[in-house]
């Protein structure tokens, strides 16, 4: 059976974050996102791998080389889940922001 896998897995993963970051700036072939880690090339290869699989990024090969560059669509996905869940945040602490300043008022009343 396939693991599907999705964007939230995807950045679950520190390293991934990292790469996610790196490539946001500009395209990189393998060799250099590998560059900036301590791990070893055919691990930077697995974590590409979850990532391209994921839609976060696309690899394109331009000659020998595997360019990678940022796919931002699919981080919409993540952006849309927390807003939701930031509006109600919002909501509440605006509401904790009311109670307390009529607490305040009252407490300046008596």
């Amino acid at each position: 059976m396939e693991t599907r896998r999705d964007t939230f897995q995807a950045i679950a993963d520190p390293t991934r974050r990292a790469i996610i970051d790196l490539v946001s700036r500009q395209p990189m072939n393998l060799n250099a996102i590998a560059a900036h880690f301590s791990i070893s090339r055919p691990a930077i290869s697995k974590q590409m791998k979850v990532l391209e699989e994921c839609g976060l990024v696309q690899v394109e090969e331009k000659g020998r080389e595997r360019y990678c560059s940022l796919r931002t669509e699919k981080l919409f996905e993540v952006s849309d889940w927390i807003e939701q869940y930031k509006r109600e945040w919002n909501n509440r602490l605006d509401a904790l922001e009311r109670y307390l300043e009529q607490v305040q008022q009252t407490k300046k009343a008596t």
